[in-house]
C-alpha cells in the first residue's frame, strides 16, 4: 500500500469518533442542561463573522486572556504562548526571529485585529514582535489552510484580539514584571499604563509601555548566545503606544485603532562562536557588534465600521494601513562582498527589509436568506503590499521593490438544519505582481534582470460539515484551501544566471495548499476535548535549502504535511483543572519535481512532536497556582541525504522543560511569581540542535531557571 494514501489515518480517525460517541450517551445521561450550551458560547471572530466553535467544520483553539496572563508572566514571549497552547506550532526561538516557527509544518497568517502582520513576499521572519503582549485580549487560531483572510494562510491564521472597554467610567491600570536569572546582566523589566474610558455608546483605551530585557544564562550558568545578525530580544528595550476610540450609533459603529511598536537591540554584547567538538554552543561577551543593533519598527492603523441593519444583514468594512520595518546585525558574509566597493572579506553591510501594506476587507452576512437556517457571507478584499530589502551600510538593493497587488471577491453559504451545520465557499484570488529591471548583487554575478510583471488568479475553495451528535459534542469533516506565494524577494534576489525576466521567473508560481480534516470536540462545565486528523498537501509547495555557502534557495517542490493533534481540559472541581495538548506532525517533501516523496521536512519548515501538560490549583479565591510541563519529542531525519550542496540530514534530542506559577489578588492589587525552566535543566533549543547544529555562530542554548515578578493594580 501507498505510504502516502491518507484513507488509512482518516479511516482511524473515524473509528475513533465513533468511539467517543459512543461513550458520549453514557456521559449525556450525567450532564446538566446548561452544558449543552457550553461549546456555542465560545465564539470567534476569525472566520469574518462572529462563529460559535460547534459550527466550524475544522479546528480553533482559542487563548484567554486568563491563560496569556499567566503564560506571559512565565515568558513574555508571543510565540511561546503559542507553543504552549497551540498543539501544532513549532518550539520558540526565543529570539527576535522567528525563524523554523511554523503552524503544522506550514506558514501562518498572523493578523493583529484584523490587520496582517505576516510577509509573505519577503519573510524575513520577524513578524513575531509587533506589539506589548499587555494589550491582547485573546487569540484565535484558525488551524490548517484557509483563504479566509487572504494570502499567505497556508497553515492557518493567528488573529491576535485587542482589549476593549466593558464597564462603564474611567479606569486606570497599572502593570509591571520584573524577571532575573540573578546575574549581575540579567535583569528584564516593563511598565505599562492602561486607561480606559467608556461612557454610553463611547469608548476608549490607550496604553503605554516601556521595557527593557538583559542578558540571558542557560543551565549550567553560561551566558546565552546572542543572535548579533538575525535579532535578539537578549539586551533590548523597546516601548509601544497604542490607542483604540469607537463610537456606536444605534445599529452602527465606527472605530480607530492606532499602534505604534518597537523593539531594538542596545548593542552591548558581542557574540562568541560555540565549540562544537567540546559540545559548548554559542555564548556572549560584552563588546560593541559593527554596525546598528537590529531592530523592529511596526506602525498600524485600522478604521472599522460596521451597521448591523444593512438590507437585512450585517456589513463591516475594514480599511488599514501597515508599516514594518526589521534592520539586521552588520555581517561580512561572502553575500554582500563586491570588489568594487572594498576588498573581499573587508565589507560588513546590513540587511533591511521594509513594507508598506494597504487594504480594505468588506464583509457582509445576511442569515435566514431565504429559508430559515441559510446564511450568505459575500465580500471583497483589497491588498497593496509593496516590500523590498536593501542593505542599509552602502544603500544597494538587495531584493528590488515588489509592487503586489491582490483583488479578491468571496462568497460563503451555511446552512443550519437541526444538529447539522453544513458550509462551503469560494474566493476567487486576482493577484499581479510587478518589479522593475535590478541589478542582483555582486555575488550572484551582478546579473541585470528585466523587469515584468507576474498574474496570478486562482479560485479557492472550502466545504465542510459540523454535526452536534450528542448535548456538548461535535464531530466536523472539512476540506479548505489556503492561497500564497513563495518568498518572492528571496528568489529574486538570488538570480544568478543572465538573461532572466521577473516574466518567466516560474518559482513564482502561486502555493495552493489544501487542507483535509476530521474531527471531534465535547465541551461542558467540567471541561472540554478535541481531536483532529488532517493531510495538508501542496503540488507546488515552496521549500528552502541551504547551500555549503550558507545562502538560501527557494525550490519549488511538492510538500505533503500529515498529523494528529488533541487537546484537552478536565475541571474535576472548582479549584482544579488539567489540561493539556498533543501534537505529531510528519511532513514530506521531494528533491525535485517528480521525485519520490521520501525526504523529512527539515526544522526550518516544521516542529518536532510535542506534548503539553498543566494543571492550576486554585488555592483559594484570592490565589492560584500552575504547574505545567512540554516535552519535545527526539527527531532524526534525512540520514545521509543531501540535494546539491544542502545538507538534509538533521538530528534532535528532545527535552522536558516544567515551569511553574502562582497569582494572588490582595487589596493593593494582583501579584504574580513565575519561574521558568523550573529544575533549571540545561538544553539546546530544537532549531539550534537541528538547522544550525554545525554553525558555531548560531547554536543557542536555552533560558535556564528564571524567576519572573509581576504587579497589576487597576485604579
Amino acid at each position: 500500500m501507498n505510504k502516502n494514501n491518507p484513507i488509512k489515518p482518516i479511516t482511524a480517525a473515524v473509528a475513533v469518533a465513533c468511539m467517543l460517541m459512543a461513550m458520549s450517551h453514557v456521559a449525556a445521561q450525567e450532564q446538566k442542561p446548561e452544558e449543552e450550551h457550553e461549546l456555542a458560547s465560545v465564539v470567534v471572530t476569525a472566520t469574518r463573522t462572529a462563529k460559535a466553535v460547534d459550527k466550524i467544520p475544522g479546528a480553533v483553539s482559542v487563548i484567554t486572556q486568563q491563560e496569556l496572563a499567566t503564560q506571559y508572566l512565565i515568558a513574555d514571549d508571543p510565540s511561546q504562548a503559542l507553543a504552549t497552547y497551540v498543539p501544532g506550532y513549532a518550539p520558540s526561538r526565543q529570539k527576535m526571529t522567528s525563524t523554523g516557527e511554523s503552524l503544522r509544518g506550514r506558514q501562518p497568517l498572523i493578523l493583529f485585529d484584523g490587520i496582517p502582520q505576516s510577509n509573505p513576499l519577503r519573510a524575513g521572519m520577524r513578524e513575531g514582535y509587533f506589539a506589548d503582549s499587555a494589550i491582547i485580549e485573546r487569540i484565535e487560531v484558525i488551524n490548517g489552510a484557509s483563504a479566509m483572510q487572504g494570502m499567505g494562510a497556508t497553515g492557518g491564521i493567528i488573529n491576535y484580539i485587542t482589549k476593549t472597554p466593558r464597564k462603564e467610567g474611567t479606569s486606570y491600570a497599572l502593570n509591571t514584571r520584573f524577571a532575573s536569572q540573578f546575574e549581575s546582566d540579567s535583569l528584564d523589566w516593563k511598565t505599562g499604563l492602561t486607561v480606559t474610558h467608556k461612557s454610553g455608546d463611547f469608548d476608549m483605551l490607550a496604553y503605554a509601555s516601556v521595557q527593557r530585557r538583559g542578558m540571558g544564562y542557560d543551565g549550567s550558568g553560561r551566558r546565552l548566545g546572542i543572535d548579533a545578525v538575525q535579532g535578539d530580544t537578549m539586551d533590548s528595550h523597546g516601548n509601544d503606544l497604542f490607542l483604540k476610540i469607537g463610537k456606536t450609533f444605534g445599529e452602527q459603529r465606527l472605530q480607530l485603532t492606532l499602534n505604534r511598536f518597537d523593539l531594538a537591540g542596545d548593542g552591548d554584547y558581542r557574540s562568541v562562536p560555540g565549540n562544537l567538538a567540546r559540545g559548548l554552543p554559542t555564548s556572549s561577551t560584552p563588546g560593541t557588534p559593527i554596525g546598528m543593533p537590529p531592530r523592529n519598527k511596526v506602525r498600524s492603523a485600522s478604521l472599522d465600521y460596521r451597521h448591523n441593519g444593512v438590507a437585512g444583514g450585517s456589513l463591516a468594512v475594514q480599511l488599514f494601513g501597515h508599516k514594518f520595518s526589521a534592520l539586521y546585525g552588520a555581517t561580512n558574509t561572502s553575500t554582500f562582498q563586491d570588489r568594487a566597493i572594498a576588498p573581499a572579506g573587508t565589507l560588513w553591510d546590513q540587511s533591511q527589509v521594509v513594507t508598506d501594506k494597504r487594504g480594505a476587507r468588506v464583509t457582509w452576512a445576511r442569515p435566514d436568506l431565504w429559508v430559515e437556517g441559510l446564511e450568505l457571507t459575500a465580500g471583497v478584499d483589497w491588498l497593496q503590499d509593496n516590500p523590498q530589502q536593501r542593505l542599509a551600510g552602502t544603500g544597494r538593493t538587495w531584493v528590488p521593490e515588489l509592487k503586489f497587488r491582490s483583488l479578491a471577491p468571496f462568497t460563503q453559504l451555511e446552512y443550519e438544519f437541526g444538529p447539522v451545520t453544513v458550509r462551503g465557499g469560494l474566493r476567487y484570488e486576482d493577484a499581479k505582481l510587478d518589479v522593475d529591471t535590478y541589478t542582483t548583487l555582486a555575488a550572484y554575478g551582478s546579473r541585470r534582470v528585466q523587469g515584468g510583471s507576474a498574474e496570478f488568479s486562482k479560485a479557492v475553495k472550502n466545504v465542510g460539515a459540523v454535526w452536534r451528535f450528542a448535548p456538548g459534542w461535535s464531530a466536523f469533516a472539512g476540506s479548505s484551501e489556503g492561497f500564497g506565494l513563495p518568498d518572492a524577494g528571496l528568489v529574486l534576489r538570488g538570480v544568478s544566471v543572465p538573461n532572466q525576466s521577473v516574466s518567466n521567473l516560474i518559482s513564482l508560481q502561486p502555493i495552493v495548499t489544501r487542507n483535509n480534516e476530521v474531527g471531534i470536540n465535547w465541551r461542558g462545565t467540567k471541561g472540554q476535548f478535541g481531536l483532529s486528523r488532517y493531510d495538508s498537501r501542496s503540488k507546488l509547495g515552496s521549500v528552502i535549502r541551504i547551500t555549503s555557502a550558507g545562502i538560501g534557495l527557494v525550490e519549488r517542490v511538492p510538500t505533503t504535511v500529515k498529523g494528529w493533534e488533541a487537546n484537552a481540559e478536565w475541571r474535576p472541581s472548582k479549584d482544579w483543572s488539567v489540561f493539556g495538548t498533543w501534537a505529531t506532525t510528519d511532513g514530506k517533501t521531494a528533491a525535485t519535481q517528480g521525485a519520490p516523496m521520501d525526504l523529512d521536512l527539515g526544522a526550518r519548515s516544521q516542529g518536532p512532536d510535542k506534548a503539553v501538560l498543566g494543571a492550576n490549583w486554585k488555592v483559594q479565591s484570592q490565589a492560584q497556582l500552575r504547574l505545567q510541563a512540554t516535552h519535545l519529542r527526539d527527531r532524526d531525519i534525512n540520514i545521509g541525504r543531501r540535494v546539491g550542496t544542502s545538507n538534509l540530514e538533521e538530528h534532535f534530542k528532545g527535552y522536558t522543560l516544567v515551569d511553574a506559577a502562582a497569582t494572588w489578588d490582595t487589596a493593593y492589587g494582583r501579584f504574580g511569581l513565575s519561574v521558568e525552566n523550573l529544575f533549571d535543566k540545561y538544553y539546546v533549543g530544537y532549531y539550534s540542535q537541528s538547522a544550525s547544529s554545525v554553525d558555531v555562530n548560531a547554536t543557542y542554548a536555552g533560558r535556564g531557571r528564571t524567576l519572573a515578578l509581576s504587579w497589576n493594580r487597576g485604579f
